[in-house]
């Protein structure tokens, strides 16, 4: 079926750790099973990485709906000086 992804920005200033919720991204597939549905990283944070908590430091290119409803995933900034804040779309 169709996908449908709804995504509110997430901005981070310097330092900033973010867990990610239902209410950033919210995708469905027209199934009924949500859980199943896996988000890539096709374009990471410049100044920073999404991990999975479980993991801290080590950076993740995927990660699924069902880590987000259980807030396992998080936008952590990389504390880089002058970068400013920076948006997760």
């Amino acid at each position: 079926g169709d996908i449908v992804l709804l995504a509110k920005p997430v901005t981070l200033t310097e330092g900033d750790r973010v867990t990610l919720t239902t209410d950033v991204p919210v995708a469905t597939d027209g199934t009924s099973k949500p859980e199943k549905l896996l988000y890539a990283v096709s374009l990471p944070p410049v100044h920073g990485q999404i991990e999975h908590i479980n993991y801290p430091g080590v950076p993740i290119s995927s990660y699924s709906q069902l880590d987000v409803v259980a807030q396992k995933v998080s936008d952590v900034h990389d504390n880089s000086h002058g970068a400013g804040k920076e948006s997760l779309r």
